[in-house]
């Protein structure tokens, strides 16, 4: 009887050792498909704010992406809380919220990425993916921002405007400044998104 259990188990471990390869094989195509299908808007790249990685924005292709150009000194800066709490609250059905640093506007943005990161984090606990301090607006706005300006016909104003993109790359609304992360025109428009 030992024998027969010990059988048994031995077969039992070889099967789930070979699940987990047909999980994988099987979920495989799911993601080339979000990577091939990078929407226009997103194929470009970012330096992260914290180390001045790299990074694709591709990675985004799929989710709802609520872009906003942000400053630390700025009566609009306590939106920082409402936006961590959209990422915490909506993140897992697939929305992310992209933080572009910017002192275009008052001279709000001043410091350097460091000073910048650190108090995102330690004042606000910013967890949504932060990008490093580039302009927003005019000739010198980065590629993004300056697509999003084309596409709605809407430049940023101020800091914390905000851009809704839908999971199809598609530009689905301008937000200015004053519109809050807790507004309910904001929250409903995401909601719909998702």
């Amino acid at each position: 009887m030992f024998k027969t259990t010990a059988l048994v188990l031995a077969a039992i471990a070889a099967a789930s050792l070979h699940q987990p390869a047909a999980a994988q094989t099987a979920a495989a195509p799911a993601v080339r498909p979000a990577m091939a299908a990078c929407p226009a808007i997103l194929k470009q790249n970012f330096k992260r704010l914290q180390d001045e990685a790299p990074q694709d924005l591709c990675q985004y292709a799929g989710k709802v992406v609520l872009v906003v150009n942000t400053a630390s000194y700025c009566g609009f800066t306590k939106q920082y809380e409402g936006l961590e709490k959209l990422y915490a609250k909506y993140g897992g059905r697939g929305l992310v919220v992209l933080g572009f640093p910017s002192n275009d506007f008052g001279k709000q943005e001043p410091g350097n990425a460091k000073e910048i990161a650190d108090f995102c984090f330690n004042t606000y606990g910013v967890k949504f993916p932060m990008f490093a301090k580039s302009a927003v607006t005019g000739p010198e706005a980065n590629p993004l921002h300056a697509s999003l300006t084309k596409a709605t016909g809407q430049a940023p104003k101020w800091n914390f405007t905000k851009y809704l993109i839908g999971r199809d790359g598609k530009v689905l609304e301008y937000f200015p400044s004053k519109v809050t992360p807790e507004d309910p025109a904001l929250v409903g428009k995401i909601e719909a998104a998702l």
